[in-house]
């Protein structure tokens, strides 16, 4: 049985693993979506990332794809109970708006709600910031979900460390229930942006961290090792900003570890996030069910110091 981690001050306790939704609606239809969910679950992971945005950036999709797969395969399965579901509000448009405001979080979660086929969300995050966006505003309309049963734990998304340290300080001047988790994009090509700082301050008080983007769009697996790998493919453009001399480094520094260990390119990447301090659990995300059986064996890869250490030094390298 796979060894559950606690998730910051939410409550929860999470598998070392994550699963990705945005796949769901977007480059897997409804009975892949199913079949893909099922691996995750049958290999011990506990709980599902999504967001009503997605996959809104899909031509011919509205946003809420992802979440309505969701709700099928939860209430097809009868698992509702051993399913834990993380959703986002924030930039899918609500009424017309975007944002962190009353009515746009108040509206949101119940849409949400509808499209999972659920009376609660496990853990909803702010899916970015909105600093124009007041933030007592923001922290008491979702501690009114926490009041009301709606969601069970609260969590901040691409929040930079000085914007979560004022929402903390407003929910606790206020009396309302604080993020106790951020998810922020980190993995060996990102490092940077979810800084050594930032994740002890994380680890102060007590945030538990929950990584998005864990195999940099499926460049970390080494499908992709120059443009003519990715041309013309679903993450083309999404992984064409990791050609360089930083991407060569780290494919490289894994390629080392792979021929030493056993183990894959995709599973060292993801054992990396999990075993870096201040790290719940990354999320990654798979198009079929192999995929998802050949990321499972990362929960319990354990990495040599010198090895987790030559990771991140080809993570640092110049790009």
């Amino acid at each position: 049985m796979t060894e559950l981690r606690t998730l910051g001050s939410t409550g929860l306790s999470v598998s070392p693993l994550i699963a990705g939704g945005n796949v769901f609606g977007w480059s897997v239809d409804e009975k892949a979506s199913f079949a893909i969910l099922d691996a995750f679950m049958a290999g011990g992971v506990t709980m599902i990332d999504t967001a009503d945005v997605y996959s809104s950036f899909v031509p011919g999709n509205v946003g809420g794809e992802s979440e309505t797969i969701l709700g099928s395969w939860m209430k097809a399965r009868g698992n509702r109970s051993n399913v834990q579901i993380a959703t986002k509000v924030g930039i899918q448009e609500i009424n017309g708006r975007k944002g962190l405001d009353r009515a746009t979080i108040a509206a949101g979660v119940e849409l949400s709600l509808k499209r999972l086929q659920t009376d609660y969300i496990d853990l909803y995050f702010a899916h970015f910031d909105f600093p124009d966006q007041a933030q007592d505003e923001t922290a008491e309309a979702f501690d009114r979900l926490i009041k009301a049963g709606k969601v069970r734990a609260l969590g901040a998304s691409n929040f930079a460390m000085d914007r979560m340290a004022t929402a903390l300080a407003v929910a606790e001047a206020r009396g309302y229930t604080p993020y106790g988790a951020l998810q922020p994009n980190f993995n060996l090509m990102s490092k940077e942006l979810f800084p050594p700082e930032y994740r002890q301050f994380c680890i102060e008080n007590n945030i538990g961290v929950v990584p998005y983007y864990a195999l940099a769009a499926g460049f970390l697996t080494g499908k992709y090792r120059d443009a003519a790998d990715a041309k013309g493919g679903t993450r083309e453009s999404s992984v064409g900003k990791f050609f360089n001399a930083r991407g060569d480094t780290v494919l490289a520094a894994l390629d080392r570890v792979s021929a030493e260990t056993g183990a894959t390119l995709a599973q060292i990447a993801i054992a990396w996030i999990i075993a870096t301090p201040g790290v719940t659990a990354p999320i990654a995300s798979g198009t079929s069910v192999a995929q998802v059986e050949s990321l499972l064996p990362a929960m319990t890869l354990e990495l040599s110091r010198e090895r987790q250490a030559a990771l991140t030094e080809a993570a640092a390298s110049p790009v």
